[in-house]
């Protein structure tokens, strides 16, 4: 309710890119191709919010840090692995604070198997994602001085993410609106 006019905003800057004259020009064109085509996937990319930090919310980083990890960490040391979801991760900051607190509150897990799988439906944000690089406007929100200094590196007007952060994190391209492919058990 109320954001109707964002819709319309990026379906008509869509619309002009493939050569449509309006929104509803756009949306009778998406009638005449498959689910699967290039433009469904822009439409679905265009309406994506893709609003993310480091450690967003900061309430739930606290809650895993303080409460969250320790038990599992308790339940999995037989087995030494932990394997944790970030859904809908856009550029991948919230999946990448979930590998810094790791590493930071939790040393005893650097000879662990920790998985970090991130996933979202858009291929561009995952890209971005996976190349671990972002503005200093990016590393502003949310990314506290210290850890930026210990896990960044300065590369022209961006930050790019220490090599062991970025290594403890896949992307996968994952629609939560459509069948899932087979994860493993999740711990978190």
């Amino acid at each position: 309710r109320g954001k109707e006019y964002l819709v319309e905003a990026r379906l008509f800057a869509l619309a002009q890119e493939e050569g449509f004259t309006s929104p509803a020009g756009l949306l009778e064109g998406l009638q005449t191709e498959p689910e699967s085509g290039g433009l469904h996937r822009r439409v679905v990319e265009a309406m994506l919010n893709g609003e993310t930090s480091f450690f967003r919310d900061h309430y739930p980083f606290e809650a895993i840090r303080e409460v969250l990890i320790p038990e599992l960490l308790r339940k999995r040391a037989a087995s030494r692995t932990l394997n944790v979801w970030s859904a809908a991760v856009a550029s991948g900051q919230e999946a990448y604070s979930l590998a810094m607190l790791l590493r930071e509150h939790f040393p005893e897990t650097g000879d662990w198997t920790i998985r970090i799988l991130a996933s979202d439906v858009s291929s561009s944000m995952l890209e971005r994602a996976r190349c671990g690089r972002f503005r200093q406007i990016e590393v502003n929100r949310g990314l506290p001085a210290p850890l930026l200094v210990k896990y960044f590196h300065r590369d022209g007007n961006e930050w790019r993410i220490a090599e062991p952060i970025r290594r403890m994190v896949d992307f996968s391209h994952i629609n939560l609106a459509a069948p899932w492919p087979g994860l493993p058990a999740m711990d978190l």
